[in-house]
């Protein structure tokens, strides 16, 4: 998992003005809480933030006047429409130090003939992990599942150092079967026809 270091500056005006004034700078406005201490309201510069968070749990190292810092994003929020940050949440975690998170699945391969559908029960997958060793996500082979199959949290192999966070049992994927079309009833597609 990579560090990415961010410059961030304490801020002192808060409010909607505030922050509007803040965005039109290309920055975020953001919060930084853990560890028992008083959070931390900060501004992080715009679009090296937005790159940063393409990485799923992805580990800031975050310079807090002259102070280093490491931070995972806990809650970003997007404008709805046209989907600039808003305002992030970060968690402090020190190295070392176990941070339960969620990971995207991926799946591979491709299902057992017959047309069935490959429900996500569950899109993310909450995981313990250390802070400066997150997973970025867990990849689940779904090669000739046939319909009525399912893929327990339990059953994914995960990464060294990564535990579980759900209990094993708790169904992450499942192969549901594919519905024929039902064929038009008799003198049904005679009208049809008839319509046309």
């Amino acid at each position: 998992m990579s560090e990415v270091k961010l410059a961030a500056e304490v801020r002192t005006s808060f409010g909607k003005g505030a922050a509007r004034t803040i965005r039109r700078a290309d920055k975020v406005p953001a919060v930084v809480y853990g560890h028992g201490s008083e959070p931390v309201h900060i501004t992080l510069p715009g679009h090296e933030l937005l790159l940063a968070l393409r990485t799923p749990n992805v580990l800031l190292s975050l310079d807090i006047d002259g102070k280093n810092e490491l931070a995972i994003p806990k809650a970003v929020q997007r404008d709805a429409i046209k989907g600039f940050l808003v305002h992030v949440d970060l968690l402090l975690v020190k190295r070392g130090e176990k941070v339960t998170v969620e990971l995207p699945i991926h799946t591979e391969g491709e299902l057992a003939a017959g047309g069935n559908l490959l429900e996500h029960v569950l899109n993310t997958l909450p995981v313990e992990a250390e802070a400066t060793h997150i997973p970025e996500s867990v990849t689940v082979s779904v090669a000739g599942l046939d319909a009525g199959a399912s893929v327990l949290a339990k059953d994914i192999t995960l990464p060294a150092g990564t535990t579980l966070a759900v209990d094993g049992d708790a169904v992450v994927l499942q192969v549901l079967a594919a519905q024929a079309e039902e064929a038009p009833a008799e003198g049904e597609g005679d009208e049809a026809a008839a319509e046309a």
